[in-house]
């Protein structure tokens, strides 16, 4: 994979932990809204997991940040 692959993956880990943030969630809260483990949120804010369309949709949903700012 690509260092840019990983760089880019990092960037929307940050985007992700700051619409977090921003809604006043843990990773534990944003977990539990979305189904998803808090363990896994972690993974996604520090670019180890990639979230997919339907995790990033929640998310935006929760935390009320739109998709393309997510991820652009």
């Amino acid at each position: 994979m690509p260092d840019w692959v990983h760089a880019r993956r990092r960037e929307i880990g940050a985007r992700i932990r700051d619409a977090r943030h921003h809604a006043g969630l843990t990773q534990l809260q944003l977990g539990e809204l979305i189904g998803r483990d808090h363990r896994t949120v972690h993974r996604w804010e520090y670019g180890q997991r990639v979230p997919n369309l339907d995790d990033l949709l929640l998310i935006a949903d929760v935390t009320g940040v739109p998709l393309a700012d997510l991820v652009r």
